[in-house]
Protein backbone atom coordinates (compact mmCIF):
# COMPACT_ATOMS: atom_id res chain seq x y z
CA UNK A 1 0.00 0.00 0.00
CA UNK A 2 2.89 2.31 0.64
CA UNK A 3 3.93 2.11 -3.07
CA UNK A 4 0.50 2.78 -4.48
CA UNK A 5 0.57 6.50 -3.74
CA UNK A 6 3.93 7.18 -5.39
CA UNK A 7 2.89 5.03 -8.35
CA UNK A 8 -0.35 7.00 -8.71
CA UNK A 9 1.54 10.27 -8.55
CA UNK A 10 3.97 9.09 -11.20
CA UNK A 11 1.11 8.07 -13.48
CA UNK A 12 -0.51 11.45 -13.06
CA UNK A 13 2.77 13.19 -13.85
CA UNK A 14 3.18 11.03 -16.94
CA UNK A 15 -0.14 12.35 -18.26
CA UNK A 16 0.49 15.94 -17.22
CA UNK A 17 3.99 16.32 -18.67
CA UNK A 18 2.93 15.83 -22.33
CA UNK A 19 0.00 18.12 -21.78
CA UNK A 20 2.13 20.95 -20.39
CA UNK A 21 3.56 22.12 -23.73
CA UNK A 22 0.08 22.10 -25.24
CA UNK A 23 -1.23 24.22 -22.39
CA UNK A 24 1.70 26.59 -22.73
CA UNK A 25 0.89 27.10 -26.43
CA UNK A 26 -2.64 28.24 -25.63
CA UNK A 27 -2.54 32.01 -26.00
CA UNK A 28 -5.17 34.54 -24.91
CA UNK A 29 -7.32 36.01 -27.70
CA UNK A 30 -6.27 39.24 -29.36
CA UNK A 31 -7.81 41.91 -31.59
CA UNK A 32 -7.59 41.98 -35.36
CA UNK A 33 -7.49 45.06 -37.58
CA UNK A 34 -11.29 45.42 -37.24
CA UNK A 35 -10.96 45.38 -33.42
CA UNK A 36 -12.66 41.98 -33.25
CA UNK A 37 -11.49 39.20 -30.93
CA UNK A 38 -9.53 36.50 -32.75
CA UNK A 39 -7.00 33.82 -31.93
CA UNK A 40 -3.42 34.98 -31.63
CA UNK A 41 -1.10 33.93 -34.44
CA UNK A 42 2.45 33.08 -33.44
CA UNK A 43 5.25 33.08 -35.99
CA UNK A 44 7.73 30.25 -35.65
CA UNK A 45 11.40 30.95 -35.10
CA UNK A 46 12.87 28.53 -37.66
CA UNK A 47 16.29 28.85 -36.08
CA UNK A 48 14.99 26.60 -33.32
CA UNK A 49 14.42 23.84 -35.89
CA UNK A 50 18.08 23.67 -36.86
CA UNK A 51 19.28 21.08 -34.35
CA UNK A 52 21.76 19.31 -36.60
CA UNK A 53 25.19 20.15 -37.93
CA UNK A 54 24.62 20.92 -41.58
CA UNK A 55 28.24 20.17 -42.40
CA UNK A 56 28.16 16.60 -41.08
CA UNK A 57 24.43 15.73 -41.34
CA UNK A 58 23.30 13.08 -43.80
CA UNK A 59 21.27 13.94 -46.86
CA UNK A 60 18.20 12.42 -45.22
CA UNK A 61 18.62 14.63 -42.15
CA UNK A 62 19.04 17.68 -44.35
CA UNK A 63 15.83 16.88 -46.23
CA UNK A 64 13.93 16.30 -43.00
CA UNK A 65 15.06 19.70 -41.75
CA UNK A 66 14.06 21.35 -45.02
CA UNK A 67 10.57 19.84 -44.79
CA UNK A 68 10.20 21.05 -41.21
CA UNK A 69 11.09 24.60 -42.27
CA UNK A 70 8.69 24.31 -45.21
CA UNK A 71 5.85 23.28 -42.89
CA UNK A 72 6.56 26.23 -40.57
CA UNK A 73 6.71 28.66 -43.50
CA UNK A 74 3.36 27.41 -44.82
CA UNK A 75 1.78 27.65 -41.36
CA UNK A 76 2.96 31.27 -41.08
CA UNK A 77 1.70 32.05 -44.64
CA UNK A 78 5.05 33.50 -45.61
CA UNK A 79 4.95 34.90 -49.15
CA UNK A 80 8.16 33.53 -50.74
CA UNK A 81 10.01 31.04 -48.57
CA UNK A 82 7.74 27.99 -49.16
CA UNK A 83 8.22 28.15 -52.93
CA UNK A 84 11.99 28.64 -52.57
CA UNK A 85 12.38 25.65 -50.23
CA UNK A 86 10.24 23.45 -52.45
CA UNK A 87 12.39 24.36 -55.41
CA UNK A 88 15.52 23.32 -53.49
CA UNK A 89 13.90 20.07 -52.40
CA UNK A 90 13.27 19.26 -56.05
CA UNK A 91 16.98 19.83 -56.79
CA UNK A 92 20.13 18.15 -55.61
CA UNK A 93 21.09 17.46 -52.00
CA UNK A 94 24.15 19.69 -52.35
CA UNK A 95 22.05 22.68 -53.42
CA UNK A 96 19.61 22.04 -50.58
CA UNK A 97 22.39 21.83 -48.01
CA UNK A 98 24.03 25.03 -49.30
CA UNK A 99 20.71 26.85 -49.20
CA UNK A 100 20.01 25.83 -45.61
CA UNK A 101 23.51 26.89 -44.53
CA UNK A 102 23.66 30.32 -46.18
CA UNK A 103 20.41 31.55 -47.73
CA UNK A 104 17.42 30.27 -45.79
CA UNK A 105 17.66 32.91 -43.04
CA UNK A 106 18.00 35.71 -45.60
CA UNK A 107 14.85 34.57 -47.42
CA UNK A 108 13.03 34.10 -44.11
CA UNK A 109 14.01 37.59 -42.91
CA UNK A 110 12.73 39.11 -46.16
CA UNK A 111 9.38 37.35 -45.76
CA UNK A 112 9.04 38.54 -42.18
CA UNK A 113 9.71 42.12 -43.28
CA UNK A 114 7.03 41.84 -45.96
CA UNK A 115 4.62 40.48 -43.36
CA UNK A 116 5.32 43.42 -41.05
CA UNK A 117 4.64 45.87 -43.90
CA UNK A 118 1.33 44.14 -44.66
CA UNK A 119 0.08 44.89 -41.15
CA UNK A 120 0.20 48.61 -41.95
CA UNK A 121 -2.86 48.37 -44.20
CA UNK A 122 -5.68 50.17 -42.37
CA UNK A 123 -3.61 50.32 -39.19
CA UNK A 124 -3.94 52.90 -36.45
CA UNK A 125 -1.31 55.31 -35.22
CA UNK A 126 0.06 52.98 -32.52
CA UNK A 127 0.42 50.03 -34.88
CA UNK A 128 2.15 52.20 -37.49
CA UNK A 129 4.62 53.46 -34.93
CA UNK A 130 5.41 49.96 -33.61
CA UNK A 131 5.81 48.56 -37.13
CA UNK A 132 8.09 51.40 -38.15
CA UNK A 133 10.30 50.74 -35.13
CA UNK A 134 10.67 47.08 -36.12
CA UNK A 135 11.37 48.00 -39.75
CA UNK A 136 14.00 50.52 -38.71
CA UNK A 137 15.77 47.93 -36.58
CA UNK A 138 15.64 45.45 -39.46
CA UNK A 139 16.48 42.23 -37.59
CA UNK A 140 14.71 38.89 -37.42
CA UNK A 141 14.31 39.27 -33.67
CA UNK A 142 12.67 42.69 -34.10
CA UNK A 143 10.25 41.33 -36.73
CA UNK A 144 9.27 38.34 -34.57
CA UNK A 145 8.82 40.50 -31.46
CA UNK A 146 6.52 42.82 -33.38
CA UNK A 147 4.48 40.11 -35.12
CA UNK A 148 4.03 37.98 -32.00
CA UNK A 149 3.53 40.68 -29.35
CA UNK A 150 4.08 44.30 -30.35
CA UNK A 151 1.42 44.26 -33.05
CA UNK A 152 -1.32 43.12 -30.68
CA UNK A 153 -0.31 45.47 -27.89
CA UNK A 154 -0.33 48.46 -30.24
CA UNK A 155 -3.62 47.38 -31.82
CA UNK A 156 -5.26 47.16 -28.40
CA UNK A 157 -4.28 50.78 -27.77
CA UNK A 158 -5.65 51.87 -31.13
CA UNK A 159 -8.93 50.05 -30.56
CA UNK A 160 -9.27 51.57 -27.08
CA UNK A 161 -9.29 55.09 -28.50
CA UNK A 162 -12.79 56.40 -29.29
CA UNK A 163 -13.59 56.95 -32.92
CA UNK A 164 -13.64 60.62 -33.92
CA UNK A 165 -17.13 62.12 -34.13
CA UNK A 166 -17.82 63.49 -37.59
CA UNK A 167 -18.65 67.20 -37.66
CA UNK A 168 -21.89 67.95 -39.48
CA UNK A 169 -21.98 71.20 -41.41
CA UNK A 170 -25.45 72.59 -42.06
CA UNK A 171 -26.28 73.85 -45.50
CA UNK A 172 -26.89 77.64 -45.76
CA UNK A 173 -30.59 78.61 -45.59
CA UNK A 174 -31.68 80.47 -48.72
CA UNK A 175 -32.89 84.00 -47.99
CA UNK A 176 -36.47 84.91 -48.91
CA UNK A 177 -35.48 88.40 -50.02
CA UNK A 178 -32.57 89.12 -52.29
CA UNK A 179 -29.55 90.66 -50.65
CA UNK A 180 -29.36 93.49 -53.12
CA UNK A 181 -32.17 95.38 -54.85
CA UNK A 182 -31.88 95.09 -58.57
CA UNK A 183 -33.28 97.99 -60.57
CA UNK A 184 -34.29 97.79 -64.16
CA UNK A 185 -32.12 99.90 -66.44
CA UNK A 186 -33.67 103.23 -67.42
CA UNK A 187 -34.62 103.41 -71.11
CA UNK A 188 -32.35 105.59 -73.12
CA UNK A 189 -34.04 108.80 -74.28
CA UNK A 190 -34.18 109.31 -77.98
CA UNK A 191 -32.93 112.88 -77.97
CA UNK A 192 -32.10 112.73 -81.63
CA UNK A 193 -35.70 112.41 -82.74
CA UNK A 194 -36.28 116.15 -83.09
CA UNK A 195 -32.70 117.09 -83.93
CA UNK A 196 -31.12 116.75 -87.30
CA UNK A 197 -29.29 113.51 -87.61
CA UNK A 198 -25.80 112.95 -88.78
CA UNK A 199 -26.94 110.55 -91.49
CA UNK A 200 -27.83 111.23 -95.07
CA UNK A 201 -31.60 111.50 -94.49
CA UNK A 202 -31.42 114.50 -92.07
CA UNK A 203 -33.79 115.05 -89.14
CA UNK A 204 -37.44 114.13 -88.74
CA UNK A 205 -40.22 116.83 -89.25
CA UNK A 206 -41.57 118.55 -86.13
CA UNK A 207 -45.13 117.34 -85.36
CA UNK A 208 -47.48 117.25 -82.41
CA UNK A 209 -48.08 120.07 -79.89
CA UNK A 210 -45.62 122.54 -81.52
CA UNK A 211 -47.48 122.48 -84.88
CA UNK A 212 -50.89 123.12 -83.26
CA UNK A 213 -49.58 126.19 -81.42
CA UNK A 214 -48.22 127.76 -84.61
CA UNK A 215 -51.52 127.13 -86.43
CA UNK A 216 -53.51 128.73 -83.60
CA UNK A 217 -51.37 131.88 -83.64
CA UNK A 218 -51.74 132.08 -87.41
CA UNK A 219 -55.52 131.82 -87.17
CA UNK A 220 -55.66 134.57 -84.56
CA UNK A 221 -53.56 136.86 -86.74
CA UNK A 222 -55.85 136.24 -89.70
CA UNK A 223 -58.89 137.11 -87.63
CA UNK A 224 -57.30 140.30 -86.35
CA UNK A 225 -56.31 141.28 -89.87
CA UNK A 226 -59.83 140.69 -91.20
CA UNK A 227 -61.33 142.65 -88.34
CA UNK A 228 -58.94 145.55 -88.96
CA UNK A 229 -59.82 145.52 -92.65
CA UNK A 230 -63.60 145.77 -91.99
CA UNK A 231 -63.18 148.59 -89.47
CA UNK A 232 -61.07 150.59 -91.89
CA UNK A 233 -63.57 150.13 -94.70
CA UNK A 234 -66.46 151.38 -92.58
CA UNK A 235 -64.59 154.53 -91.64
CA UNK A 236 -63.77 155.20 -95.26
CA UNK A 237 -67.38 154.83 -96.37
CA UNK A 238 -68.53 157.26 -93.67
CA UNK A 239 -65.96 159.83 -94.65
CA UNK A 240 -67.04 159.71 -98.32
CA UNK A 241 -70.70 160.18 -97.49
Amino acid sequence: MRWKLPAGVLMALAFLIPAAPAMAQTEPPVLNEACQTVERKLYKDIRELVTIDLDTATNVEVRVLANQILAAANADSLPRLPAVIQDRLDGTSEDLRAFLKADVQVAWSTDLRITVIRTLTGAGAKVKAAAQTALDEGTVDAYLAYLNNGLYAARALDCAQPAPTPTLTSAPTPSATPSATTTAPAPASSASLGAPGGGEGGGLPVTGAGTGTVASIGGVLLLLGGAGYLVGRRRRSRFVA
